[in-house]
């Protein structure tokens, strides 16, 4: 009976052991970290600047003479096309001025007739003559002017455009230069934004003078505007203020989707060269910045902060770690400062192929 019971409690302490070997082991394997390098690379970033439509022309729609609104001959947000009246002040009033002006105009017109008729057999003076020719001219200028003001009170659009809502209802009063409606050619729209002075740099030094770069526009959706721009216009001089100079990129808008006023993000490619590589998940943030966990030649684990100089899907490009030094990219929860581990080493390049990483 003796000897069962000791064969058991053997068996028992076998079992125990091998329990307790198995639990270091699996302890031993869920203490092993991934780390990686920094991958060198020359690729490309896309940077998004928030941004305004402009129409490609925009303008105000104003009364040039004083009198009642008449009629109203268009409606707001519809077409407009060049040449169409749109609003016809009342033009009583500048009808009769110029009806007299054009009375007089002819009434000059036959005096000067008369006049050169004697001039010519001497009987009038040539100084006579003049005179009457000055008065002749003057009465023509005043028809002019009365015709001027005359047509002034038919306004017709200037180009083919979009009307804006209206300032005023038939019947209203008009003073000279009030503000009727706004008109806008949506038929390319020009979209500006800001680049600070470094990014402009970048532009500037990597694009030859002669060449456009394409721009894509993100809408207040979050959704890309299907045709994409030219950047054509970069401003003379910087802000001193902000730092930033504004650029001027055009789009197409054959389907009138944008129109004047609108906001949205310009997404535009700026080229790196010898960008230094590393997993966004390889980060963590402390008071606002940004910080890796960096494993040194005797597997001591170490936080060290870093400057995101640029950020792409799912990769940072960074400054404060060496091409050489080791990353870690998973369990960063799970370590502590200066900390000792075992860890697993991945070549960055398959780091970031399992980021599917788009870079050139």
């Amino acid at each position: 009976m003796t000897t069962i019971r000791s064969i058991v409690l053997i068996a028992l302490c076998i079992i125990g052991v091998s329990a307790c070997h198995k639990d270091e082991q699996e302890h031993e394997e869920a203490v092993k970290f991934v780390v990686t390098s920094p991958l060198r690379k020359d690729t490309a970033i896309l940077r998004e600047y928030v941004c305004q439509v402009h129409a490609i022309q925009h303008i105000e729609i104003r009364a040039l003479e004083r009198g009642y609104l008449e009629k109203i001959l268009v409606d707001e947000g519809k077409v407009v096309k060049k040449g169409q009246l749109m609003f016809q002040i009342l033009p009583t009033i500048y009808e009769a001025d110029f009806q007299k002006a054009e009375a007089e105009a002819k009434a000059a017109e036959i005096e000067y007739q008369n006049t050169k008729a004697l001039a010519d057999k001497n009987i009038v003076s040539k100084n006579e003559l003049a005179i009457v020719k000055a008065k002749y001219d003057r009465a023509k200028a005043e028809r002019g002017l009365a015709q001027a003001h005359l047509n002034f009170t038919r306004i017709t659009a200037p180009f083919t455009g979009i009307m804006d809502r209206l300032r005023v209802r038939v019947g209203s009063l008009l003073e000279e230069g009030e503000m009727l409606t706004s008109l806008s050619d949506n038929s390319q729209m020009w979209v500006y934004f800001n680049v600070p002075e470094a990014q402009y740099l970048n532009y500037r030094t990597h694009t030859p003078g002669d060449s456009t770069i394409s721009v894509e526009l993100k809408m207040a959706n979050n959704e890309i505007f299907p045709h994409k721009g030219l950047m054509t216009t970069i401003e003379g001089d910087f802000n001193n203020e902000t730092g930033n100079i504004a650029f001027r990129a055009t789009f197409p808008n054959p389907k009138g989707l944008l129109r004047h006023g609108e906001t949205g993000n310009i997404i535009m490619t700026e080229p790196v060269k010898n960008a230094l590589l590393i997993p966004q998940k390889a980060t963590f943030e402390v008071l606002e910045k940004k910080f890796v966990y960096v494993v040194d030649a005797k597997n001591i684990v170490r936080s060290r902060e870093v400057k995101i100089t640029a950020e792409l899907p799912h990769v940072y490009a960074i400054e404060g770690v060496a091409e050489d030094e080791k990353v870690l990219i998973e369990g960063l929860r799970k370590v502590s400062e200066n900390q000792k581990i075992k860890y697993t080493f991945l070549p960055p390049s398959k780091v970031l192929q399992t980021l599917e990483l788009d870079a050139e």
